[in-house]
């Protein structure tokens, strides 16, 4: 009895360390979130600080993975003046937008990866102001001086979680102040 108990325990310890050298953590300070969102009468864009990420890495290729940023990081790279870029940023953090507040963190964590022999199809859940978007998106990964990078173009409908200022399907005669329900995050992940 004692043996079993004590290969099982090994087994455990053995799988753990396996699923943790498996991880391949993301150099945050090289990486980069970009936000675009678009009005009628043009766009915005900044970026978004991530707080933690990681791949996680199959035999052959990537097979899952989350990163989370922190949404009071948000800024705004667009706006010469700084005075009306933190008026802008102050709004996004609001309840109008992303409620940085209440919801200081939004993610997006795989749930399934296909990958042909040469390009990934990505899929999971974006959850932003604690409400959760089945997504999907086509990612591209390569090897650089012995760094494995990732770079992504990700479409949100922000109406999903709950974010429907200045949004056409929800509000009429909006005119040239309507905002497009769609934002998009440029992502460029690159490995530790």
């Amino acid at each position: 009895m004692k043996k079993l108990i004590l290969i099982a325990a090994l087994t455990i310890v053995n799988l753990t360390a396996t699923r943790a050298q498996n991880l391949l953590n993301i150099n945050l300070s090289e990486s980069t979130v970009e936000w675009v969102g678009e009005k009628v009468t043009g766009s915005h864009s900044g970026n978004i600080s991530l707080k933690s990420a990681h791949f996680t890495m199959g035999k052959e290729h990537i097979e899952g993975g989350t990163f989370v940023m922190d949404m009071n990081s948000i800024r705004c790279t667009d706006i010469e003046s700084p005075e009306y870029a933190e008026k802008l940023e102050n709004h996004l953090k609001d309840d109008d937008f992303f409620g940085t507040e209440k919801f200081p963190t939004a993610s997006f964590s795989f749930t399934k990866v296909i990958f042909d022999g040469t390009s990934y199809l990505l899929t999971g859940n974006m959850n932003i102001k604690g409400m959760s978007q089945e997504i999907t998106f086509p990612a591209q990964f390569h090897t650089e001086k012995g760094l494995f990078i990732a770079d992504a173009i990700v479409k949100v409908d922000r109406t999903k979680h709950d974010i429907k200022y200045g949004s056409g399907a929800f509000f009429d005669d909006l005119g040239d102040r309507m905002i497009l329900d769609d934002f998009t995050l440029n992502i460029h992940l690159v490995t530790e």
